[in-house]
């Protein structure tokens, strides 16, 4: 080769490097490993859907971490995403650390690597001041394009996107929330909030971002189903890391070119998602969860360390038994006796007339035994507070309808009744009480339920509750209360609409 030849191809290849891409266009690699909806869950615990007994034990941040320093070490080219609600499930997530609560879940995620994490509804569960100072204890970059201010500020030290090198690649990841964020949190924490549709919002920022990555990934907070809907109908995505369905994709999703990933919950699996990258396309994929089974031996880590100590500070805190339980309380889609309890407490902790409780504020079934405050906590782990609403006989009957009619998530303490269905189909009730007396239509009743609930109501009740009364006491306390004064609790489940056939 002549020297000016030579030199040109010398020239060439510079320009290509400086560029980012060799000057034989080698394809590059990138190992995306993934979490969502890990939901406070630091510890292990039991694989409950495991037939052996014992059951062995799955998920925790030591596991997570050792699992993601071993591929670390094994691979130069390593993104660490988080799909959001890293909050609420365990006690840790009410425990203050550097300024937050909940914050050592995000020094954990500190010691992990994380390079970026996107919001999730239950990250706003207790408000959004907590957010702020959780996203300070964050040294990775707190992600949501979608949530704007009324000024269109972006109000929870959030940013659109961010562009991440690694690997010789330009990434640009794009963070979303699920637009029904203002049927997902307590509307007091949302006080200012606007949520912008996803997709135009996720066109907005991959224009923007396109012509200078190499892979544009959206990491969202909004379930599979609309990851689905969000990858076709959009363009110039690559890759959707979701959260919030609590979906185990085992293996990735395709829709319209988009790969979409998702890890389950609860720390349980870790989401592995290998690329071969090319002249801004990607060219080859593989996917695979990895459980994250426990209580084999590792070495102590940095993470381990913090892990332990505060599993000992939360344990002793949350140990005391509090009542014993001589049946499974177990979660169902009609009235349940886990229900029909945490209804009833509701009611009698308010001194109302009726309590609700709505199905999916009840986090997790009971086996029979002691009932310690932990366990309390993760049924009932939302920081709600307990409110209460006049309602007249006329609104009540108007609400046995509508349960009939559109089987709303809610579970009924004190109010039950009979009913028939006309030859057309409607509900004609025969007779409703109300702890123990026929309904009076003019009469005004108190009514309990949460602060989420009512500020929910159409969708439970099927009518607005105008104005609450704030109790200044939470659920979870009026629950406390409740288990202590039973001492011993057999399950039994009120069914407080019968049909006559």
């Amino acid at each position: 080769m002549s020297d000016w030849r030579f030199s040109l191809a010398s020239w060439a290849c510079a320009l290509f490097l400086s560029l980012g891409t060799s000057c034989f266009g080698q394809p590059k690699s990138l190992t995306i490993l993934h979490t969502n909806d890990l939901h406070a869950a630091f510890v292990p615990h039991e694989a409950l859907w495991v037939k052996q007994s014992p059951k062995p034990s799955i998920g925790g941040f030591s596991e997570l971490a050792f699992t993601i320093d071993s591929i670390k070490r094994g691979s130069r080219a390593v993104l660490l995403l988080d799909a959001g609600d890293v909050m609420t499930g365990d006690p840790i997530s009410d425990h203050v650390y550097a300024g937050a609560a909940g914050g050592a879940l995000f020094e954990m995620m500190n010691r992990m690597g994380y390079d970026a994490w996107e919001i999730g509804n239950h990250d706003l569960d207790i408000s959004q001041d907590n957010l702020r100072a959780l996203a300070h204890v964050a040294r990775f970059p707190t992600l949501c394009a979608n949530i704007t201010d009324t000024k269109d500020g972006f109000p929870l030290e959030n940013v659109p996107y961010v562009i991440i090198k690694r690997g010789g690649l330009s990434i640009a990841v794009i963070g979303l929330m699920s637009q029904e964020l203002y049927n997902l949190v307590n509307q007091n924490n949302l006080l200012g909030i606007r949520v912008l549709s996803p997709a135009e919002t996720a066109q907005k920022y991959i224009d923007e971002v396109r012509p200078a990555s190499d892979l544009v990934i959206a990491l969202t907070h909004e379930g599979v189903a609309d990851d689905s809907a969000l990858a076709a109908n959009v363009h110039g995505l690559d890759v959707i890391v979701g959260g919030h369905s609590h979906t185990r994709l085992i293996h990735p999703k395709k829709v319209n070119g988009v790969l979409i990933v998702q890890a389950g919950a609860n720390a349980e699996n870790l989401g592995d998602l290998e690329l071969k990258v090319d002249s801004g396309a990607v060219i080859s994929f593989s996917g695979r969860l990895i459980p994250l089974w426990a209580g084999r031996s590792r070495p102590p880590s940095p993470v381990s360390a913090l892990v332990d100590s505060l599993q000992g500070v939360i344990d002793q805190e949350y140990s005391e038994v509090i009542a014993n339980l001589r049946g499974d309380w177990i979660r169902s889609s009609g009235q349940s006796a886990i229900g029909t309890f945490l209804a009833e407490a509701q009611r009698v902790g308010a001194g109302a007339d009726v309590g609700f409780m709505n199905d999916h504020g009840i986090r997790r079934d009971v086996p029979a035994g002691p009932l310690t405050k932990k366990t309390v906590f993760e049924i009932i782990p939302f920081r709600d507070v307990l409110v209460t609403f006049q309602l007249s006989g006329v609104q009540l009957h108007d609400i046995m309808v509508f349960n009939i009619e559109h089987r709303p998530a809610i579970q009924i303490a004190g109010m039950s009744g009979t009913y028939k269905r006309k030859p057309d189909g409607s509900v004609e009730f025969l007779s409703i009480e109300i702890g123990g007396r026929a309904l009076e239509p003019q009469r005004t009743y108190t009514c309990a339920a949460s602060d989420f609930f009512a500020g929910d109501s159409e969708k439970y009740l099927g009518q607005e509750i105008p104005r609450t009364v704030d109790l200044r006491s939470t659920v979870f306390d009026v629950v406390l209360n409740a288990l202590r004064a039973a001492g011993d609790i057999t399950p039994r489940v009120d069914y407080p609409i019968d049909e006559l056939r």
